[in-house]
């Protein structure tokens, strides 16, 4: 399902995979997102940012790692990312679903210490409470705080902090490909969500002549 002024499949996933392994999406989202934060008047480099988790089911077939989210019932895999406080892409971790959240955490966040040095605190819902922000601060030398919902609230209510994250996944479900997941490589995956943001920001961004 290639545009017709594209070449065959096989030569546009040769490409696909080769710039994939270099990481070269993850150097577009990230020349992009600096760019934003700068119109925006921030420091292009965050410091602060916004960790959240969202299960996705896989194909039947073909998936090379998957597993049953039991809190979500789904089976398939979850995506982990990172969003600085304007909700744009920081960093992204496929993994399978029944992976605890605390656990793929620390998969995507020992990652980012190298990546954003200017980066010192991180909010999360509360299934990342307990021994992981003992181990944040330890291996990653970041601040996370838990951003706990009143006991006292009754029905849906935006939570601080914590809806930066969801309008993220919400712009990224807008996108087809990212409807379930569809690769067999969590790799693949991950490509696929910073492409998405690609194509989120390059609507936003103003190029200079």
């Amino acid at each position: 399902m290639l545009p017709y002024e594209f070449p065959g499949w096989t030569t546009v996933y040769y490409y696909f995979q080769k710039w994939r392994n270099v990481d070269w999406f993850v150097a577009i989202n990230d020349r992009l997102r600096r760019q934003l934060r700068q119109q925006q008047g921030r420091d292009e480099n965050a410091s602060a940012a916004v960790l959240d988790s969202q299960s996705v089911k896989t194909m039947e077939e073909g998936a090379s790692e998957r597993g049953f989210d039991a809190g979500k019932k789904i089976n398939g895999r979850k995506r982990h990312i990172l969003v600085d406080t304007l909700g744009l892409l920081l960093a992204v971790k496929v993994h399978a679903a029944n992976v605890q959240d605390r656990d793929g955490a620390k998969l995507l966040l020992k990652m980012c210490r190298e990546r954003f040095p200017r980066l010192f605190l991180i909010w999360a819902d509360g299934g990342y409470r307990g021994k992981l922000i003992k181990w944040v601060a330890l291996n990653c030398l970041l601040v996370l705080e838990i951003v706990k919902r009143s006991d006292d609230v009754a029905g849906f209510v935006v939570l601080p902090r914590r809806w930066v994250v969801e309008r993220t996944f919400a712009w990224l479900n807008k996108q087809r490909r990212l409807s379930k997941d569809y690769e067999r490589e969590c790799q693949t995956s991950e490509a696929w969500i910073y492409l998405a943001m690609v194509s989120v920001m390059l609507k936003r961004v103003k190029f200079q002549n």
